[in-house]
């Protein structure tokens, strides 16, 4: 039986992992053959074990709703330490994705229009690890409200989708509507239960709730009481738009109202008061 791996040798692979993961991210090449040897080195395993254990570490990442090496396909079954180290390289690099700065206004305004695909489902976008188990570790490690205090993330998506609806405006020659779209959880504050006020072509209302994560498109997410009443109160204007793959290609899809035939709603929290 193979010996589980201790806590030291989880931190070397797992900081191993990240290293790769930012140098591909950047677009950099990657050795991974060298860097298994010189794993290899401080890490008395195989070379398979080493690479499988890539494979673990991405089944770990997609779970956590962060993005993953490609080269290493997610492999489950691994032990909950893994999850562990996951998390102390995460919390102690909090930043690590962090969208920065100069990339976004100037190049938005002059990006294309976002790929809007379907929402996945078994029979369009066939999981690469069951579901059920991923969203389990979503739910243990509350993915959503870590994606939800990331206010960097959150601000860089609805950036993209504001410069999406102005574009597909122009496109459509409505460059009067274009001009109008308002970026409203910017400009009017918070409480209006979306964060773009947009236009259909025809010039009818086009509400958009934004929910930006860095990993695969199945990661859970947070929606408030307010959002939520604002979807039924005007199901025919509001959209949520959820968008995935940040850090690499930006991918989108749309949910319509009711969101309880798209999503598992679960209550996370209650407002308490004394009888």
């Amino acid at each position: 039986m193979t010996k589980p791996w201790s806590d030291s040798e989880i931190d070397l692979i797992v900081a191993d992992y990240f290293a790769m993961l930012r140098m591909e991210l950047a677009g950099e090449a990657v050795n991974k053959a060298a860097r298994n040897r010189g794993l290899q080195q401080l890490v008395p395993r195989s070379r398979g074990s080493i690479e499988f254990k890539h494979q673990n570490i991405s089944a770990v990442m997609l779970g956590l709703g962060q993005p993953w090496i490609e080269g290493y396909k997610p492999a489950a079954n691994f032990q909950n330490a893994l999850v562990d180290g996951v998390l102390r390289w995460l919390d102690e690099h909090p930043d690590w994705l962090r969208p920065k700065a100069d990339a976004s206004s100037a190049r938005l305004r002059e990006t294309a229009p976002l790929w809007m695909g379907p929402p996945p489902a078994q029979r369009n976008e066939p999981p690469l690890v069951d579901p059920e188990f991923m969203a389990a570790i979503g739910r243990k490690y509350d993915v959503a409200e870590r994606d939800a205090r990331n206010r960097a993330l959150g601000k860089a998506g609805e950036e993209l989708i504001l410069a999406h609806e102005r574009t597909t405006l122009r496109q459509l020659g409505r460059d009067d509507l274009a001009e109008r779209v308002r970026w409203t959880s910017v400009q009017d504050g918070d409480g209006f239960g979306y964060d773009i006020a947009s236009f259909e072509p025809d010039g009818r209302d086009r509400l958009l709730e934004v929910k930006t994560t860095n990993g695969w498109e199945r990661t859970p997410f947070h929606i408030t009481r307010n959002e939520m009443a604002v979807a039924e109160r005007r199901r025919e204007e509001w959209h949520l738009v959820r968008i995935w793959n940040f850090p690499r290609i930006p991918n989108a899809f749309v949910l319509r109202p009711p969101l309880s035939a798209h999503v598992e709603l679960v209550p996370t929290s209650f407002l308490a008061s004394l009888r």
